[in-house]
């Protein structure tokens, strides 16, 4: 399942915010998370969210969605990179 990137995102959001913020764009949403701080237990601002689409509907969802304004913030939306020290 395609993963975007999330960042920018206003440090009051949560989950159920970022997942009605993206479905509100007309798009199915699987999973959302918004990284926190693990020693002050706050949002680092940035998520993940995991949609419904095959690729070339994923770049259209990015081309949607990056840009637009979340609360007082822009968000920057991409296609979430997977970490160095996974395999496919």
């Amino acid at each position: 399942m395609p993963k975007l990137f999330i960042g920018n995102i206003p440090f009051a959001a949560d989950v159920s915010d970022l997942r009605r913020w993206v479905e509100i764009h007309g798009f199915t949403v699987q999973s959302a998370k918004i990284v926190i701080h693990r020693g002050t237990g706050q949002s680092r601002g940035f998520g993940f969210v995991e949609v419904e689409a095959d690729d070339s509907r994923f770049q259209q969802i990015i081309t949607a969605l990056d840009h637009q304004r979340m609360g007082d913030r822009i968000l920057n939306v991409r296609e979430a990179q997977k970490k160095a020290n996974q395999t496919s």
